[in-house]
């Protein structure tokens, strides 16, 4: 490689939301990143689906597969995350597919899914026993995601007795702990890890961005696929267990960047008596404005054609980020505050 080549190569860390299905538009962020050689993964923090995507990428990039070899796992995953579901009774019905916007509103399955969620404890009910724990020892190769020396990454979750973060770090990775960070405490049941019951890392960092501020790259880019804000309200109860999460999970994503934009410091994420100085560049990749138009029940729509029109939407997004603020990498911060603090704006809403 020559020197010029070298110098041009930006080096980022990425912080990934959860979000379900719509983990699939950041598939499409990353298949763009990775396939543009100017740009250098040095750290991820990721959460919930986002934490599903690190582990992925990790499998694919470890002992010599790369860039490539990255961007072959993530497809390959997503579409066996597919193929897994089809006998799933959480499906769209002929309604659903009238209604031509991928919506399951009208599913018995998703009704029944969070019907039970709102009146059993998760652990009293065989629908809530984690199916994510199968299929993610299936389709990741977690030997290959801890030998993947060349990115930092970082998964975090909360634990259920004592409600504070527990950041894992790649190391430590395995089905468990990604399970964990996506456990949804309404629809699954804890993960336990070394004797303590998780649920959801959204909870305490949707992503966590206090890992990556004690990193050597000093951008990092913030992929957002969870909506902030929605132009209704949710009227079923399965929409409101929806809405109320994603409400709770956002809370911990604008309080950290508000932190960093603001204070130039963040707490940690595990020990809230800590802080991190937080001299960063922030950016974002967003989806709120196309994510934030599909129903909520779109988030356990994991049909084929749907996760390749997110990751569509993704690697469209990722472009754009690219064509717009490549060369602002290293020299100023380009977060857009309309996502993360007015995302009424974006809806046609106010109030």
């Amino acid at each position: 490689m020559s020197r010029e080549m070298h110098v041009s190569i930006k080096r980022i860390s990425l912080g990934l939301q959860g979000g379900g299905a719509l983990g699939a538009f950041g598939w499409g962020v990353l298949d763009r990143l990775l396939a543009d050689e100017r740009i250098e993964i040095a750290a991820i923090s990721g959460t919930s689906a986002g934490a599903v995507n690190a582990a992925v990428l990790a499998d694919g990039y470890a002992l010599g597969g790369g860039r490539e070899g990255a961007r072959a796992a993530l497809r390959r995953f997503w579409q066996g995350l597919s193929a897994a579901s089809l006998f799933s009774p959480v499906k769209r019905t002929p309604l659903d597919y009238a209604s031509g916007d991928w919506s399951l509103r009208n599913s018995p399955g998703y009704q029944l899914m969070q019907l039970v969620g709102g009146v059993l404890a998760p652990p009293s009910s065989p629908l809530s026993m984690n199916p994510m724990l199968p299929v993610l020892a299936g389709l990741i190769n977690f030997e290959r995601v801890r030998q993947c020396r060349e990115i930092a990454m970082f998964v975090p979750a909360t634990n259920v007795r004592t409600g504070r973060g527990r950041i894992f770090a790649r190391e430590q990775l395995d089905a468990r702990v990604v399970a964990a960070s996506a456990c949804l405490p309404h629809v699954f049941a804890p993960v336990e890890i070394d004797g303590e019951a998780y649920w959801d890392g959204s909870f305490v960092g949707n992503p966590s961005l206090s890992p990556l501020v004690d990193g050597d790259a000093r951008d990092i880019v913030i992929v957002q696929n969870n909506p902030v804000a929605r132009p209704g309200l949710p009227m079923s109860l399965s929409d409101i267990h929806s809405r109320a999460s994603e409400i709770a999970f956002n809370i911990s994503f604008v309080r950290e960047v508000s932190a960093i934009q603001h204070l130039g410091a963040l707490v940690d994420a595990e020990q809230s008596e800590m802080v991190h100085a937080a001299g960063v560049r922030l950016h974002m990749i967003s989806g709120n404005d196309e994510l934030q138009r599909l129903d909520l029940s779109t988030k356990y729509n994991t049909e084929w054609p749907f996760l390749l029109h997110l990751r569509e939407l993704g690697s469209a997004a990722a472009q754009r980020w690219l064509d717009e603020h490549f060369s602002h990498i290293g020299v100023m911060s380009t977060l857009d505050p309309v996502p993360v603090y007015e995302p009424e704006r974006m809806t046609g809403t106010t109030g």
